[in-house]
């Protein structure tokens, strides 16, 4: 079970662009846009773009708290 006192952060580079996201998240927030899944998707800010990518780079102390990887 998550702390939902900890913050995630989700960090990933867009494939087009190459622009940064960020975002940070508790972990109630993030189960809920997220949920469990071993990809997180992701819109970049600059040129828009949907994109995926593994929940494992993207935030990888929410994979090793839900053990994704199990």
């Amino acid at each position: 079970m998550t702390d939902h006192g900890k913050r995630y952060h989700i960090k990933a580079a867009c494939p087009q662009c190459g622009c940064s996201f960020a975002q940070i998240l508790s972990g109630e927030e993030l189960k809920k846009k997220y949920g469990d899944m071993p990809n997180v998707e992701l819109e970049c800010g600059e040129c828009m773009i949907k994109f995926q990518e593994e929940t494992k780079k993207a935030c990888p102390e929410w994979d090793k708290d839900c053990r994704l990887e199990e």
